[in-house]
């Protein structure tokens, strides 16, 4: 049996896990700022790193408790290393490099984005994965669309050129004027919206795995909204926002712009599934929690389509010690003077370069 402890801090959650065998979660521990950040749309990085900093201990040490094990007993200590905030990553290594020193334990760093793809391994303990599969990551910082040959070896077909899909959601949901974190929010609305109500582009790309929603974005912003005139925003001051047309349904923005950015993802994805003959589509991050994209994916995609529970969609501590565990078998072990990497791409055999 080999337990592997994680801790994720790359961006607005502090969380920490124990798995056992790189599949079962024995402890899942997260602490979300969500409402920290609420008020600024959007996470703010200095205050998302002093939070880290104040509950990390908390977090760790609940993990541990809940999962019925010591420190003594742990086999390695598995942290995001990248990509993230650097104010954010940085609290998370740090604590972990002390806690091996302090245990000695062996140290993993761990790709943040391989975290979310080792998190379809906590979902069905007994099934066998036959590679190749095609993953899509899709959360408020990165969308890839990636091939995975084997454990450690991933090839990137695909990424977003601007707005990862949920920042896109974050911005239109500040738009139209709903809460921090856009994503779920929008969806809501969307449920009573007419989605044929606006056309909204869908970026081609040029038959490229690639994505845009920076066109959609500004598409919706202009649809929906009645921009300041100079004078105005001379009169009523520069950071004047643009206010919602007469007329206009939340609901059928909502369910528009959702629509055009799940046709998106979809297209892509499932294009990608039949050029690789692939097994299966994976869908993993934060956004992988949307009905309507999952929902599509299984609609448009002639194999199996798998994605976590909705626990595990949000960044977490089990998603880490899995993939960390995996790293401990192929025999990957850290030095103390390993640093963050908060570009950190997932592009190549990460057991090698790490």
């Amino acid at each position: 049996m080999t337990y592997i402890l994680g801790i994720e801090t790359s961006c607005d959650e502090t969380a920490a896990a124990v798995v056992l065998d790189g599949k079962t979660i024995v402890s899942n521990i997260v602490a979300s700022q969500i409402d920290l950040h609420a008020e600024y749309g959007g996470v703010f990085p200095e205050l998302a790193s002093r939070a880290h900093v104040e509950a990390i201990g908390a977090v760790v040490d609940q993990a541990i408790e809940e999962s019925g094990i010591t420190y003594d007993q742990l086999d390695a200590i598995a942290v995001t290393r990248g990509p993230g905030l650097v104010g954010s990553l940085l609290v998370g290594i740090n604590y972990a490099k002390g806690l091996a020193l302090a245990t000695g334990k062996p140290l993993l760093g761990v790709n943040h984005l391989e975290g979310h793809v080792y998190s379809l391994w906590l979902t069905e303990q007994n099934r066998t994965i036959e590679f190749p599969v095609l993953i899509l990551i899709v959360s408020g910082g990165h969308t890839e669309l990636v091939l995975m040959t084997g454990h450690g070896l991933y090839t990137r077909l695909g990424g977003t050129l601007d707005d990862a899909a949920g920042e896109a959601f974050d911005k239109i949901g500040r738009l139209l004027g709903l809460p921090f974190p856009g994503g779920p929010n929008i969806e809501r609305a969307a449920q009573n919206g007419n989605a044929a109500s606006y056309k909204f582009p869908r970026a081609k790309m040029d038959e490229t795995y690639d994505f845009s929603f920076s066109g959609l974005k500004t598409a919706v912003m202009r649809a929906a909204t009645v921009m300041p005139s100079a004078e105005a925003r001379r009169q009523r001051g520069a950071e004047k926002k643009a206010q919602l047309r007469d007329g206009v349904s939340v609901g059928d923005v909502a369910a528009s712009f959702q629509a055009a950015l799940v046709d998106a993802l979809v297209e892509k994805t499932t294009r990608a599934a039949k050029t690789y003959n692939v097994t299966e589509i994976m869908l993993a991050g934060g956004v992988s929690a949307n009905q309507a994209l999952r929902q599509a994916l299984r609609r448009e995609a002639d194999l199996p389509v798998r994605y976590p529970p909705l626990n595990l969609c949000t960044d977490n501590g089990a998603m880490i010690a899995a993939a960390g565990f995996h790293r401990y078998q192929a025999g990957q072990r850290d030095e103390w003077d390993m640093e963050v990497q908060p570009m950190w791409p997932l592009t190549y055999d990460t057991y090698a370069e790490a």
